[in-house]
């Protein structure tokens, strides 16, 4: 795993979001719209409209971005914007490029290429909150995500909230970061990466009630996992419910012995 998608779960992680970072794909790990391959994009690269070969060649570039494969993405993404220098999304996906091999540089100037060519598209402010975010610069970050949920088209604003939680607590702030949770959970109360991590700024805060309700739904919704039962675990040790603690530690035994969680419990890291 690169540097920045290493900075990307990391952040995941540190609102407990693992049902999320489980997953595979770029979009389950923070990252917006970067390939939208649903016809045949080969075929209409070497034909068509200059803004038709732009995105034909953008698109492919992004599925190549998804496999790993970098030299080959950058290849077509110099082909897209030589055929159309004012597609913008060619620049979103570049960004992600020069943001996966440490590029900062060139990744900052990509963005910021993007958003003057489309200032308002939610996946670019999305993707380049997400890189700011992961390059220690949390506070500017919550700007990109802020214009990108502002958006009235934006398909899935609840990501970008959750994640501008999670960099606000990356600065201890707190009240922005409930905020912004709240405001996920009331866009969709079943997304389980706002409501384990609210779940995990309220044990933070000594919220206890409000915690275990949120942290119970998510073991409801999503399968619980080691994360979700160290916390339920350390709610019940810390309201007194012995037998909740006897479970939660039955269950995080049983299931996940080998994580970090459990090796916590034996050695009675409760904090």
């Amino acid at each position: 795993m690169t540097r920045f998608r290493s900075l990307i779960v990391a952040m995941l992680v540190t609102c407990l979001v693992a049902a999320c970072a489980s997953q595979s794909n770029n979009s389950d790990i923070g990252l917006e719209r970067v390939s939208d391959t649903g016809g045949d994009s080969s075929a209409v690269a070497e034909q068509g409209l200059p803004r038709e070969r732009a995105k034909a060649h953008t698109d492919l570039a992004g599925a190549y971005y998804q496999l790993g494969n970098l030299a080959v993405a950058l290849e077509e993404l110099r082909i897209a914007i030589g055929a159309d220098p004012a597609y913008a999304q060619a620049y979103n996906v570049l960004g992600l490029v020069h943001a996966e091999l440490r590029e900062n540089a060139q990744a900052t100037a990509s963005f910021e290429r993007a958003l003057r060519l489309d200032p308002n598209d939610p996946d670019i402010n999305h993707n380049y909150a997400l890189f700011l975010c992961g390059s220690d610069r949390e506070e500017l970050s919550l700007r990109y995500f802020m214009t990108a949920v502002r958006n009235p088209l934006y398909a899935t604003p609840q990501k970008s909230y959750t994640l501008a939680a999670s960099c606000a607590l990356r600065k201890n702030l707190e009240a922005d970061a409930a905020t912004y949770f709240d405001r996920a959970l009331r866009l969709d109360p079943t997304y389980s990466a706002a409501m384990i991590g609210f779940a995990q700024l309220k044990f933070r805060r000594g919220e206890m009630a409000d915690s275990k309700n949120l942290v119970d739904r998510f073991n409801r919704i999503v399968e619980p996992t080691s994360e979700s039962l160290w916390l339920a675990l350390r709610i019940a040790r810390a309201v007194g419910d012995r037998n909740g603690e006897a479970s939660y530690t039955g269950q995080l035994r049983r299931l996940f012995a080998g994580s970090p969680e459990y090796q916590k419990l034996l050695r009675g890291q409760y904090d």
